[in-house]
């Protein structure tokens, strides 16, 4: 048998990935990491991710699809399990769908502010969580991205104090139990409507309001259809920033830092951004005409936390996380 020199050079190259611990397409010049995300390309995150495949250009060619053009929305993490997509940023609420302990993060006024939830995902109990997306859903949690403090948007003008004044109105929250759930713990009626349908709902009368945070709602030019915005602060937003955790384990451990570095200074410039932003919008939405307040929040807050307390949630939720999430606040 004869043995050509592309055989020799053939055998030579598999024998070095092998021996480097990396799959022959893991050993490419530069891995293609496709990213979906259902923000739009104005929003801050997009820009935020953008980011990231800049400085994360040397080693991998990240592509970034924005507006849920790659993958429906709440199906990004089954797409990073079945391999058709390598990285998103999927909310808590569609990890716990398969994690059941990750529904305490859900929990409406679980977090007092950005900070507490910064601190809580950074700490022991992020890190307990991270572990549990590793070991059951295979995912790398590179960390929360966060995107405001979810309000309660209405095109009604009747004025909103309590829990009880939103009984009957229809909030269109997002799929997915937790999410439904949440509606149903500030007093409302909610209803699932994909993100791209909910001007048109608003518009319509299909839904009586929406719950976003601020920059969410200019995004989408929902006061251009509604009347009001009432500051329930009813709970911190987050999605997390998620990678396939088997690409992950594939990098070296200096691929590993240079990727968790620039992950982490991505985040950080884009909370800042949406905290800034926050604060002027208020302003804004009320210069177009809606009126923008504060309601008794202890009344939602002490009615959210009584639905939470009683439901089959919080049977998920590992003991004493809760007693450590409160003891964390204001630290």
């Amino acid at each position: 048998m004869t043995i050509t020199r592309r055989q020799i050079l053939g055998s030579s190259l598999v024998a070095l990935a092998m021996t480097s611990g990396l799959s022959s397409a893991f050993a490419a010049d530069k891995p293609v990491l496709k990213f979906s995300s259902v923000v739009s390309e104005n929003d801050i995150r997009a820009e935020a991710f953008n980011m990231l495949a800049e400085k994360l250009s040397d080693d991998f060619e990240i592509q970034n699809y924005f507006g849920a053009t790659l993958v429906p929305q709440g199906s990004e993490l089954t797409a990073i399990q079945r391999g058709t997509l390598e990285m998103g940023i999927i909310p808590p609420q569609d990890i716990a769908n398969q994690a059941p302990e990750w529904s305490i993060v859900t929990a409406a006024y679980l977090f007092a502010d950005t900070d507490h939830m910064l601190d809580v995902m950074a700490g022991e109990v992020g890190q307990e969580l991270d572990q549990i997306a590793a070991d059951k859903l295979g995912l790398k949690i590179l960390g929360p991205v966060y995107f405001g403090t979810r309000q309660v948007n209405l095109k009604p003008e009747k004025q909103i104090m309590t829990p009880e004044d939103l009984k009957g109105m229809t909030i269109r929250m997002p799929g997915g139990d937790a999410w439904q759930f949440l509606g149903e713990a500030i007093g409302a009626n909610p209803t699932p409507l994909a993100y791209s349908e909910v001007y048109t709902g608003l518009q319509t009368g299909a839904i009586d309001g929406q719950d976003n945070p601020l920059p969410n709602d200019y995004n989408m030019k929902f006061y251009e259809v509604t009347n009001q915005i009432v500051l329930t602060n009813h709970l911190i937003g987050f999605d997390l920033l998620t990678l396939k955790l088997d690409i992950w384990n594939e990098m070296t451990p200096e691929q590993q830092d240079r990727f968790q570095t620039a992950a982490n200074e991505i985040i950080d410039w884009s909370t800042q951004k949406h905290l800034a932003r926050e604060e002027e919008l208020v302003q804004f939405f009320k210069d177009e005409g809606l009126a923008v307040y504060e309601p008794d929040r202890a009344a939602f807050r002490d009615y959210a936390q009584a639905k939470y307390l009683a439901s089959d949630f919080a049977e998920s939720w590992i003991p004493g996380m809760l007693d450590k999430i409160n003891a964390t606040a204001g630290n």
